[in-house]
């Protein structure tokens, strides 16, 4: 439900803007409007990272600890994850939005971008933005490194663990439980860490709107897609279709 709500969220901030910038062939946004718009976008992508390593772990302990799962992973445990996910996204956000706005800004003002990305909004700044593009790395470290690592290793464990089921129809199911979630982590740190953790500053633009448009409009998109696919009644409306 989080990870949807962050998809949301996330969708709300954007899609407007792009929908009126395709319709329109551009479209105009304040000052204080972009930096609103920043720093929405960038919370709900933290929060997003935080929680979809929050994910790995829960599914960790049901494959790997599944007899004390219930005791480690209760009501009570998720709440405070999850709190704790919205805490750092609120507060490591600024960090970076308050160096963008903080900028020096001359005559330009046409962001080569569907919406108010961090990269781009540099790109119009007058000043040395070096220090502000070192910052935006650090910053990246905890907020995608650090959870993309846990999944890593989260995974590596799990990986392990069902290798040692004799069972084929015992590693299909534990497969099955990891499948989705292993498949909207590729999609959205793979373009996080291109975009975020190792840009350049001769990286295409149009590269950089392609990797932007698949992880804030086509993995909100498909995220409930592919986690509808283990219900069984989705998966038997998809046999009628076929049929």
């Amino acid at each position: 439900q989080q990870l949807s709500f962050s998809d949301l969220l996330g969708s709300v901030t954007i899609v407007p803007t792009l929908l009126s910038t395709v319709m329109n062939e551009g479209t105009k946004i304040s000052l204080i409007g972009c930096i609103v718009q920043l720093y929405f976008f960038g919370a709900t992508e933290a929060l997003q990272s935080f929680l979809l390593s929050v994910m790995s772990y829960d599914r960790y302990l049901a494959i790997c600890n599944p007899l004390r799962y219930s005791s480690l992973m209760n009501h009570r445990v998720c709440v405070i994850l999850i709190a704790i996910s919205w805490l750092l996204a609120l507060s490591v956000t600024p960090v970076t939005v308050i160096s963008a706005a903080t900028q020096e800004f001359c005559n330009q003002n046409t962001i080569n971008h569907f919406f108010c990305d961090y990269f781009p909004v540099l790109e119009l700044s007058c000043s040395d933005t070096s220090l502000a593009r070192i910052l935006t790395i650090t910053v990246s470290v905890p907020v995608i490194l650090f959870p993309f690592i846990l999944i890593i290793g989260s995974y590596i464990c799990i990986a392990h663990e069902i290798l040692k089921i004799v069972s084929s129809i015992g590693r299909q199911k534990a497969f099955s439980t990891c499948s989705s979630h292993l498949a909207v982590v590729s999609i959205f740190y793979g373009t996080l860490i291109g975009i975020y953790v190792v840009p350049t500053r001769n990286q295409s633009q149009t590269i950089s709107k392609l990797l932007s448009l698949l992880y804030t409009v086509v993995t909100p998109f498909i995220n409930p897609m592919i986690y509808s696919l283990k219900s069984a009644d989705m998966k038997n409306a998809i046999k009628n279709i076929i049929q």
